[in-house]
């Protein structure tokens, strides 16, 4: 198992996995970097195997955040970048383009509209979520999912708590 141990404010945090890749910000950059990032994660040490809550939202989130890089990322001739980090009660998905200038904000959606709707739903899922700015420009837009179970081994109810004004 790929272990280590990460100093961040308050406690320590176990990462037991570490998932990057590249992806050209197009539709099929995205599908294809969220379905190598969905088989990683399926093949981690403790994280369900099966479609449960976690398994679900996970890969919505993958979905939307990768998604909203490839069509509001899109630098000609740069790739964004997928990286998940893994610990006992967390995933952490963090999604890099090149558009610093391009900051997400969440957008009320037209109730006919075929799009817009993709952070109300990152902001549902995730437990938190939010943008930095990645150096030397560019943006990375985050979001993190805690596992909780149930005494009968379901998923709690979680509320998201978005970062800011600022999301993707």
């Amino acid at each position: 198992m790929n272990q280590e141990t990460v100093t961040a404010p308050g406690e320590p945090i176990v990462v037991t996995g570490h998932f990057r890749t590249l992806f050209p910000t197009t539709a099929r950059g995205a599908h294809t970097a969220r379905h190598a990032a969905e088989r990683w994660l399926s093949e981690q040490p403790g994280w369900p195997q099966t479609d449960d809550d976690s398994t679900a939202a996970a890969s919505l989130l993958i979905a939307e955040l990768t998604a909203n890089a490839a069509r509001h990322g899109r630098v000609r001739g740069r790739d964004a970048r997928l990286a998940l980090v893994l610990s006992p009660t967390t995933l952490r998905i963090e999604v890099t383009d090149a558009r610093g200038d391009h900051l997400p904000v969440p957008a009320k959606a037209d109730a006919d509209g075929e799009s817009g709707r993709g952070l109300l739903l990152v902001a549902s899922l995730a437990d938190a979520w939010g943008c930095e700015p990645h150096h030397p420009g560019g943006k990375t837009v985050w979001a993190e999912h805690h596992r909780r179970e149930c005494a009968t081994g379901g998923r709690a109810n979680s509320t998201a708590h978005p970062q800011g004004d600022v999301g993707h």
